[in-house]
């Protein structure tokens, strides 16, 4: 009996420690304090696209990175990818996600809409919904989860986009 249990709390150890690996860099002026001018939505004058991504460490494994986009201080669409999801198949330890266009459904090279953001009619999209809260100084995150074949989330971290 001691010995499973000590085998038990080494596994949930162990499963805690490698959750931590996993490090997420935001870049093209993304700097998770303010949204960069002109990447709002079209609503409020902007073009917005996703931040570019990098991710390291990512757990053997995972074939997909999903990114999902939430507004922390909007309810409706502050959890579970509340502006979208956007997946990117990976291989290897570390993945560039670059930057794709908002409010379309079909995007540029491998990228894959996941999961149309939940905004209704002038806030609706096809895909990744930019910051739309009309410069209220909301606060927009995402979430990055490495994703196995299978569909098992591996590895997750939360990155701070910025305020808009």
């Amino acid at each position: 009996m001691k010995k499973s249990v000590l085998f038990c709390a080494a596994f949930i150890f162990a499963g805690g420690a490698a959750l931590a690996d996993m490090s997420v860099q935001l870049g093209g002026g993304w700097d998770g304090k303010r949204v960069p001018k002109g990447q709002q939505c079209t609503l409020f004058g902007g073009k917005g696209a996703t931040p570019p991504m990098q991710v390291s460490n990512l757990p053997g494994g995972t074939s997909w990175v999903y990114v999902e986009y939430n507004d922390r201080d909007y309810r409706p669409l502050s959890k579970n990818g509340g502006h979208g999801v956007i997946g990117y198949p990976v291989s290897g330890t570390s993945a560039t996600l670059a930057s794709v266009p908002g409010l379309v459904g079909k995007l540029p090279g491998k990228a894959r809409v996941i999961s149309a953001g939940r905004g209704t009619g002038a806030y609706a999209s096809k895909g990744y919904m930019p910051p739309c809260s009309g410069g209220k100084n909301n606060r927009y995150f995402a979430i990055v989860k490495a994703i196995s074949s299978s569909g098992k989330v591996l590895d997750k971290q939360r990155v701070e986009i910025g305020r808009y």
